[in-house]
């Protein structure tokens, strides 16, 4: 059927003929994106003028009138329709009934609507009351009715619109920011909103306005294709959902794609993120244009005033290197610069803006991008001291990156960006893109920078450490051969570039060993110093790591993980200066673990205590925080238990059935003081640090009840946490990748370590403990880590008679570890 038989069916058969033929159009493969939603509004609009005609009959002064996406002629499957009646007010009553025969077959098809009658003058009054029906009028298109009626509309709207501008516009700006700080940034987004999140389909209208009001304009180059390509996201997800949503949740994105025919869902968010770039970055130079023309016509009529009539004055211009120079509020070229014979000009000037706090001009990147000559390899010495303070500049330093890579700057100077540029990660503890993180990690490590003797090594680590993201396998491994090449490229000299490599190659070394490995093994740390190599390549692993983990998210950093850490550092440390770790001696029981294992023992059952740990800030931060109080690190556990089988799954059963969430957890068996008796077996000690869920902590009695129940085989934990699962079941999401269990290949000498990666779930370290007890090894430590979803836990566990597992034995224990998590 062809485009004019469509047509004439919704315009002779009324609902149902539209109803069919808008069915047909969203059915059809032959179009999609811009031609389909253009269809769609010229079906639209046939059959409302059709509604209108047969209930207007000899009524005069009347239109039909499209506004806001309906009036840009871009509906989605699932678009509102907004609809204004116009009227001059001669007939209100036949207006009413025009209004009835038009909205009520709207509403019978099930059709959204955003519906309004008012004379142009209600509607000028309107708009300049409610700012959001002002931007709905800039789009007003004519449907039916009186042609001029509409004509007059539309032009008055404009006008108002661009005599108010000084007063709307940073309204708009303001409605734009707020809207920002609710729904978060487009371009990082794993669940975004295709229309409020920043750099979305709102900031893409609030463009256009800026434009209408003749003030300033957007930067016109990309923005159509991407404001295109998010209407076609937008279009995709009402098809496969069937529902009038703006939110591309994670369970919906393969079908988008899909849809789209896009390879799989990263590729749509990088596309998403891509446009959404765009977006934010257009709209951060034209609400700076607007600032600026603002300040100007506030300030030349003083300026007039003082220079005694309409002498014009000359705009200041204040050097701030070779080639650049500020210029109202802006970092601009100089009029001697001259970009085709000074390749290092773009890393100079953005190194010159980050350091002033200063927005490199839209002009000048352009300019730069345009006629810049290509750096020489190696880069001459005066680049690469450049790059190192653009990103030793902290926080500015964001800004001037993104205006260099929105003009493909960035991906000359560094061609291995292109691979991690707008890249998702679909990690619940990572809030940044992979691009995105690096620069975080930068910024970060600009804060870090006097702890270390070689700042511009741990800078350039810090943009390169995930720089292997874009390639298959081990990011690390791949990153370490991509950061040779980068670092013998910006000039680097064969020492410095081993130490980048290396830095990059290791980069998770010490969170991970410090966070799943026991740190009182030599084998652990001598382990960490040969792959380190030196103490200043320590000191910079370390700086690298604490960046790193600040610039992945709030769960990846916390006190308790930088204690470990320089715990490890201070070992490893010590392993260069000559003071090799010695085996490890069982260490004296203090007091407190003392007093409740002979309480345990003379009582035949479990004793407990619940303490607060804290740790305080440090100086500096204490310094620069209006609170000195000291930050929280959990509760400390101590458990002594007279030794029986089952304590590890009771005791982790008994904490899960409370919401506690085990941070840290030891046990070994402890020997009593001399005079309390000759005892058989030993007190098993387990000293662990918990945190509530969410509430408060439960009191000592309580758990030591339950535990008491469990030991003895009254509780039945396994029941109870299934009980509370199917009371409170867990919302629909992503599927989460199967559990991996491994044994880490020597990585201690006094037992096997047992590495498990599973989706966190309540109850999860109680299953793992009942599957050690069932497989009859003996667990020495247990280092827990929990990032978001995602569990990483190591288990230091022995035979009967305490020696390491078979090799054998511990990969089929593994094995069996692995389908028990996945059962």
């Amino acid at each position: 059927m062809t485009r004019t038989d469509t047509r004439s069916e919704a315009e002779d058969s009324g609902p149902s003929g539209y109803a069919a033929a808008r069915l047909r159009l969203l059915q059809g493969e032959a179009q999609s994106g811009p031609p389909r939603r253009a269809a769609l509004a010229e079906l639209t609009d046939d059959w409302l003028t059709g509604l209108f005609d047969a209930g207007a009959e000899a009524l005069r002064g009347v239109s039909l009138v499209a506004v806001g996406g309906y009036g840009r002629g871009e509906l989605s499957p699932r678009s509102d329709l907004d609809l204004l009646l116009l009227h001059d007010g001669s007939d209100s009553g036949a207006v009413a009934a025009l209004a009835d025969r038009i909205w009520y077959p709207v509403w019978d098809l099930g059709l959204a609507l955003d519906h309004s009658v008012r004379t142009p003058t209600e509607a000028r009054k309107t708009a300049s009351e409610d700012l959001k029906v002002q931007l709905g009028l800039l789009d007003a298109r004519h449907i039916a009715g009186d042609l001029g009626l509409t004509a007059s509309l539309r032009t008055a709207v404009l006008a108002d619109w661009r005599n108010q501008a000084p007063k709307r516009l940073p309204e708009l700006q303001e409605l734009c920011a707020e809207r920002a700080e609710r729904q978060g940034e487009l371009q990082y987004l794993l669940e975004p909103d295709l229309k409020e999140a920043r750099g979305g389909l709102r900031d893409a209208t609030a463009l256009r306005a800026v434009a209408a009001s003749w003030l300033a304009d957007a930067p016109r180059e990309g923005l159509s294709d991407a404001r295109r390509r998010l209407l076609d996201v937008r279009d995709a997800l009402h098809l496969t959902t069937g529902r009038a949503t703006d939110r591309l949740a994670l369970q919906e994105q393969d079908q988008v794609a899909a849809e789209l025919g896009l390879l799989d869902a990263d590729t749509l968010l990088r596309q998403v993120y891509e446009a959404a770039r765009v977006v934010s970055y257009a709209s951060d130079v034209t609400w700076r244009e607007v600032g600026r023309v603002l300040r100007s016509r506030a300030v030349r009529p003083r300026l007039r005033a003082m220079l005694g009539g309409g002498a014009k004055p000359a705009t200041e211009r204040s050097p701030l290197a070779e080639g650049v120079v500020e210029q109202d509020g802006e970092v601009v070229l100089a009029r001697a610069a001259r970009p085709e014979r000074d390749p290092v000009l773009p890393l100079r000037a953005a190194a010159a803006a980050a350091q002033s706090g200063l927005p490199l001009s839209l002009h000048a990147v352009r300019r730069m991008a345009a006629a810049a000559r290509p750096l020489p390899t190696p880069w001459p010495a005066e680049a690469r001291e450049q790059l190192v303070t653009l990103l030793g500049s902290g926080r500015p330093t964001i800004e001037v990156w993104e205006a260099l890579e929105a003009e493909g700057l960035i991906t000359r100077l560094l061609p291995d960006w292109e691979r991690v540029r707008c890249r998702p990660q679909r990690n619940a503890v990572h809030i940044w893109t992979v691009d995105r993180h690096l620069i975080e990690t930068a910024v970060r490590a600009s804060e870090l920078a006097r702890r270390v003797g070689r700042p511009d090594l741990l800078l350039v680590a810090s943009l390169l450490h995930d720089i292997g993201k874009g390639w298959p396998g081990d990011h690390s491994v791949a990153g370490e051969i991509i950061a040779r090449d980068v670092a013998a490229r910006i000039g680097f000299d064969r020492a410095d570039v081993a130490v980048l490599a290396t830095l990059v190659r290791h980069h998770l070394l010490l969170i991970e060993t410090a966070t799943r490995r026991d740190l009182e093994d030599p084998a652990t740390v001598r382990s960490v110093a040969e792959a380190v190599g030196s103490q200043g390549t320590l000191e910079l692993l370390h700086a690298l790591t604490e960046a790193d983990a600040l610039a992945t998210g709030p769960a990846a950093w916390s006190s308790w993980r930088s204690s470990l850490v320089t715990d490890l550092v201070k070992r490893v440390s010590a392993v260069f200066s000559g003071d090799a770790p010695e085996e490890p001696e069982a260490a004296a029981p203090t007091a407190e673990q003392e007093r409740l294992s002979i309480e345990s023992f003379r009582t035949g059952g479990p004793v407990l205590s619940l303490r607060a740990q804290t740790e305080p800030v440090d100086s500096e931060a204490a310094a620069n925080s209006a609170s000195h109080d000291p930050e929280p690190l959990g509760v400390e556990l101590l458990i002594a238990v007279p030794d029986q089988p089952g304590v590890l799954p009771a005791v982790a059963g008994v904490l899960a059935m409370h919401r506690l969430t085990v941070r840290t957890a030891g046990l070994r068996a402890l020997d009593l003081p001399d005079g309390v008796g000759q005892v058989e077996g030993s007190v098993l000690l387990l000293n662990w640090r918990v945190a509530a869920e969410y509430g408060s902590l439960p009191q000592a009695a309580r758990l030591r009840a339950d535990l008491v129940r469990a030991l003895e085989g009254s509780l039945d934990i396994a029941a109870r946490l299934a009980e509370r699962d199917a009371a409170y079941p867990r919302r629909r999401g992503t599927i989460a990748p199967p559990p991996r269990v491994t044994v880490a290949p020597a990585a201690s000498r006094h037992a096997t370590v047992i590495e498990v990666r599973a989706h966190d779930a309540p109850g999860l370290l109680h299953r793992i403990g009942r599957a050690l007890e069932e497989a009859n090894v003996r667990v020495r430590s247990m280092h827990v880590s929990t990032l978001g979803a995602n569990a990483v836990d190591a288990f230091y566990v022995t035979g009967a008679k305490g020696a390491p597992l078979p090799g054998e034995e511990a990969a089929s224990l593994a094995r069996a570890l692995e389908e028990m998590l996945r059962g």
